[in-house]
């Protein structure tokens, strides 16, 4: 797989099969590859993809996500894990994919000069395991719908979400961010009014605020004290996402945690992420 990320996400969507020849994966290959996933997961051809969640992790995940659900969570993590995506019947590249592909060949440019190419007609053979014809519309292009950004510029500024880059520094913590929701904005925090959080899931308006704690090994004292510290926190994080219309999720390593967090604030939604330090 390529370091480039637009040519590396034209690569990844090569395996997949499509309804649109891979126009909207080419539309979108210079997103992350989540933002990518989440585009254009409805121009996947589901007819011949079964999506499975072996470790559950997509099942809490996108129990918000209604219903692009465990699938596009799947879809959209950093990698496919082994068994989640099963193809069924051998596919043929998009038709769009492929000269994309050909054309950064022919380039052999940055991922930029690779631009989105426009949509060509092509023999019924060329398609006809890679597309479904009665599933697109006649005479103009199929844009996948965007359902998580709803009506985004009638939303007060405050209130869009802006990616920027981890603060923490903390490599576990971060990579759970981004894996576990999973993270529209891979590496990133997300700026919203004046708090930053953790993630935006894909597929879902809902923030998410991570905490990795090895929070068995404390005393009972320090138990108690980061329990209170973190619920003031969480509520004041909870009260700016609701406020702009957002849900908020918190995801924690251990039960344990997660008990001592919902004992003290039973109005927020916590979940066990199994994330380690």
């Amino acid at each position: 797989m390529s370091r480039n990320p637009r040519l590396a996400n034209l690569q990844r969507a090569a395996s997949l099969p499509w309804r649109d020849g891979g126009r909207c994966a080419v539309r979108e290959a210079s997103q992350p590859w989540p933002v990518l996933a989440e585009r254009c997961f409805q121009a996947i051809n589901h007819d011949r993809v079964r999506f499975n969640d072996p470790t559950g992790r997509c099942s809490v995940a996108s129990a918000g996500a209604a219903a692009l659900g465990v699938g596009l969570c799947i879809l959209a993590a950093p990698e496919f894990a082994v068994g989640a995506v099963i193809i069924i019947g051998a596919v043929v590249v998009g038709i769009v994919i492929k000269e994309a592909l050909a054309a950064y060949e022919l380039s052999r440019g940055s991922p930029e000069e690779v631009e989105p190419v426009a949509q060509t007609e092509a023999t019924p053979s060329g398609l006809s395991a890679n597309r479904n014809p009665k599933l697109e519309p006649s005479g103009q292009d199929w844009f996948p719908p965007a359902p998580t950004e709803p009506l985004e510029r009638e939303r007060h500024p405050r209130c869009k979400a802006t990616p920027v880059k981890h603060r923490g520094g903390d490599d576990a913590h971060d990579q759970c961010a981004d894996r576990f929701p999973p993270n529209r904005y891979p590496g990133m925090d997300v700026l919203v009014d004046t708090k930053y959080f953790d993630a935006l899931q894909v597929g879902a308006r809902a923030l998410w605020e991570i905490k990795t704690d090895r929070f068995d090994t404390y005393s009972g004292f320090l138990k108690k004290q980061v329990v209170d510290d973190q619920v003031e926190e969480l509520r004041e994080e909870h009260a700016i996402a609701v406020s702009c219309g957002y849900d908020f999720v918190v995801g924690v390593s251990t039960e344990e945690h997660k008990d001592a967090l919902q004992f003290q604030a039973p109005e927020l939604t916590f979940v066990v992420t199994g994330c380690k330090r």
